[in-house]
């Protein structure tokens, strides 16, 4: 048994393992295929109408097909040669390679990060505001800092710990 494309050692190998460990191998490699990283690295450079090589489960050929629908995990593809429609994940078609006549679009470079606030950016009596887990808007006074949160009083009998990160300093006007 020979499939085209895989090193001889390597089916050697797995002929030599067990069923159990041919199971959880798959396991591992499927869990590897579903990986979101993995489809958008493929899905990325893909379009409708495009052109693919894709792999033929039933013999681990590749064949030729245009891409017609794609979705979450699978893409839906028209081939050319026996006129079906087959419908595969994205790690069965052959990452399509940029187009060289069309120049690679320069990213973004992305916006500088505001700094985190820091201990030293608060004092004991500031009046500062943040969101609890319900998102709402709490504002207090500082009555307490720690080496990483502070210790806030609303004023309505409660008082939160809360991370400097969290914090921002609000101005009475």
């Amino acid at each position: 048994m020979s499939a085209p494309g895989i090193d001889a050692r390597v089916l050697e190998a797995l002929q030599q393992a067990s069923s159990l460990e041919l199971y959880q191998l798959s396991t591992v490699i499927e869990r590897l295929l579903a990986d979101p990283r993995r489809i958008l690295a493929v899905r990325k450079d893909l379009h409708l109408g495009q052109t693919v090589r894709f792999v033929d489960w039933r013999d681990g050929s590749l064949r030729e097909g245009k891409v017609v629908a794609m979705r979450d995990t699978q893409v839906t593809l028209h081939e050319l040669r026996e006129r079906r429609e087959w419908k595969l994940p994205y790690a069965a078609i052959e990452p399509p390679q940029p187009d060289p006549a069309v120049p690679p679009q320069a990213a973004e470079p992305e916006p500088p990060q505001a700094p985190q606030p820091t201990r030293d950016d608060f004092r004991r009596g500031e009046k500062v505001a943040f969101e609890d887990k319900y998102l709402q808007t709490v504002v207090g006074t500082i009555v307490r800092i720690n080496s990483r949160t502070a210790t806030i009083d609303p004023g309505d009998g409660t008082q939160w710990r809360v991370g400097f990160a969290l914090l921002r300093h609000v101005l009475d006007v």
